[in-house]
């Protein structure tokens, strides 16, 4: 599959890094010719420098022979006029990142003109990420499967926890939860546990379940916090719009701290249940006046990690509340981690799993199961993903426990019409299910893939 990148940002490069190393072939279009030359060093891909806009640049890139070309410049513009061109030089798919609320309003209708295979819209991705997060307050990330009905949470096995020392199998068979622990992390050990795998203080597990026995387990385990109601968000950006209008839609209180005099005054427009502040939100001083002890949520979204570092530090020491900081840089986030932050959110990494999940189902669309859905877990060591079984296969029909799986893969969750499944050994796939699959093989693209 040939893919053409225009734009060597930190999607590009994320995305080209990924790409390059599951064997796509990637050729990657910037005019900043010293990042190209960086990436040409690091990945194994082809570049051109130049104007991603230009049909001769396209030429050269070979973009008439592209299967997709995924446009993810800074401009909104630049991307679509990008993937207009690729179009009509013939490029099989195109995807635009689209940024502007104003032009991801009308995106219907951009798509149809511009014959856009998808549009993605970082911020308000991102701003999804962080709602889920807010409505589950006890987990420190939360993905989501078969259209919203099951989640895949991430949370902390903190000191005093009661499933400290215990197995997995006596954890269910005691509880009698319909969870299903999925993927362990304990500090750079990454494990798809079976049932003797012991759960020990420091584990970061990664559950999945329906939205109604993840509440009934976060009650189980103890430390159930209560729901937010109320929230400070610093930096008044895209995000903060979006997750602002979804958040005063659920009927929380919003406060928003934003240096911009102007900025100030369009969100007051554009967000008329929402309070805003104009301020400097690294001023302490103006963090507990405005009340950041009482607050449920803190929620660290300025342009720079550094600043929301600090603000999620400070706030940590403030209160109890739920703090998640946006941080882009993969280092950063990391260090960011063992501080003791609760969530940490990332807009290239929102942006990038949601077109590799576009890839994903574009190459196996001939097979017997489509990629409906693709989340990379554990700074990508681990990939959750949900496949649609299109048709009966040698697999449908059979239990779980005659099928032989390979090492790390694990069946995770059934969807069946309007029944979630966490299966055991006697469940069947049935044609028709969704699937969810969790495993460290980063090159799945088909149940088959997981079988010996």
């Amino acid at each position: 599959m040939k893919i053409v990148i225009i734009g060597d940002g930190k999607v590009g490069y994320k995305l080209a890094r990924q790409l390059s190393a599951e064997d796509y072939d990637v050729t990657m279009i910037d005019s900043n010719a010293k990042k190209l030359r960086l990436a040409i060093d690091r990945l194994d891909i082809s570049c051109v420098p130049g104007d991603g806009a230009d049909a001769e640049v396209q030429k050269q890139a070979d973009v008439p022979h592209a299967d997709l070309v995924i446009a993810c410049t800074s401009a909104d513009e630049c991307n679509m006029l990008s993937c207009l061109i690729a179009r009509k030089l013939g490029a099989r798919h195109t995807i635009a990142r689209v940024r502007n609320p104003i032009y991801f309003n009308q995106i219907g209708l951009l798509k149809e003109e511009l014959h856009l295979s998808m549009a993605v819209n970082p911020e308000l991705i991102m701003a999804d990420e962080i709602g889920r997060i807010l409505l589950f307050p006890d987990a420190s990330k939360v993905e989501t499967f078969v259209k919203g009905r099951v989640e895949l949470l991430e949370f902390p096995v903190t000191e005093n926890s009661r499933f400290i020392g215990l197995t997995l199998a006596r954890l269910y068979r005691e509880y009698q939860i319909k969870i299903l622990i999925c993927a362990v992390e304990h500090g750079d050990e990454v494990i798809i546990p079976d049932g003797d795998y012991q759960i020990r203080e420091g584990d970061r597990l990664h559950v999945t379940a329906s939205h109604k026995e993840i509440e009934s387990f976060f009650k189980l385990y103890g430390k159930h916090r209560d729901k937010i109601r109320k929230v400070i968000i610093c930096g008044g950006g895209r995000v903060a719009y979006y997750l602002s209008k979804k958040l005063c839609a659920l009927g929380m209180q919003i406060k928003i701290i934003e240096r911009e005099e102007s900025r100030c005054e369009e969100l007051c427009e554009l967000l008329p249940k929402a309070t805003i502040i104009c301020g400097d939100a690294t001023d302490h001083d103006l963090l507990i006046e405005e009340g950041i002890e009482d607050a449920n949520a803190f929620i660290a979204l300025t342009g720079m990690d550094e600043e929301n570092i600090i603000l999620s530090l400070f706030a940590k020491s403030q209160g109890p509340g739920k703090i998640v900081a946006k941080v882009n840089e993969d280092r950063r986030a990391r260090l960011v981690e063992e501080f003791g932050i609760d969530s940490i959110v990332s807009a290239k990494t929102v942006t990038a799993d949601a077109i590799l999940s576009y890839i994903r189902a574009r190459k196996n669309s001939q097979r017997s199961a489509n990629i409906e859905t693709m989340y990379q877990l554990v700074d990508g060591q681990v990939e959750a993903l949900e496949f649609i079984i299109k048709s009966e296969t040698e697999y449908t029909g059979i239990p779980l426990k005659n099928l032989n799986l390979k090492s790390n893969n694990l069946i995770a969750c059934i969807a069946r019409r309007r029944q979630i499944i966490i299966p055991n050994g006697d469940d069947c796939i049935e044609p028709g299910d969704s699937v969810i699959v969790v495993t460290m093989d980063r090159r799945i693209e088909d149940i088959t893939d997981i079988l010996m």
